[in-house]
């Protein structure tokens, strides 16, 4: 009975393994949001990672989160670099593209709980008198993340806190 119990076990971990490295090689989570403003208002607080204090959903988390500021004070070549618990983790961020008042790419280094390197990018796109801002990430797959992916839902983690993160900066920019 033991043998045909680790033989089930087993042959159950070798199908989660196979199942996983067929998953797609890269990844992209996405979320959108309309707010009653021009690019021109909305620019400033993306392009600027002191302005992220007031929108960011991380920052909220860690109460003794470490940040240092670096490179330029805003737009490309600003770098923030994160220092904090489990929850936040370590990281840095650096804008590798500045496109006022359209387009804000970044790339992002998590460094810890679990190492990743990404793209985040955000595109404003005047709706009238709305903005369509639209957030998202991307980058490869990893084989761990992939097999992460088959009990944790990145889009579902990452796409709530982007959705809080857009609902703040709608708040802050509507006023």
């Amino acid at each position: 009975m033991f043998k045909l119990v680790a033989a089930v076990v087993v042959l159950l971990i070798l199908g989660a393994l196979v199942f996983a490295a067929t998953r797609p090689d890269t990844f992209r989570v996405q979320r959108s949001a309309s707010i009653k403003a021009p690019p021109e208002k909305l620019f400033p607080l993306i392009e600027d990672f002191h302005q992220w204090e007031a929108w960011s959903p991380w920052e909220g988390i860690d109460p003794d989160l470490k940040r240092t500021y670096s490179g330029a004070p805003s737009g490309r070549g600003a770098v923030y670099e994160w220092n904090g618990n489990k929850n936040v983790g370590h990281g840095r961020m650096e804008i590798v593209e500045s496109t006022p008042p359209s387009k804000v790419v970044i790339k992002i280094d998590f460094i810890t709980p679990f190492e990743a390197h990404n793209t985040v990018e955000f595109t404003l796109v005047p709706r009238g008198d709305s903005t369509e801002v639209t957030q998202a990430m991307y980058g490869q797959n990893s084989f761990m993340a992939k097999l992460m992916g088959l009990f944790f839902s990145m889009d579902k983690m990452v796409g709530d806190k982007y959705e809080q993160g857009l609902a703040t900066l709608k708040r802050i920019a509507e006023k």
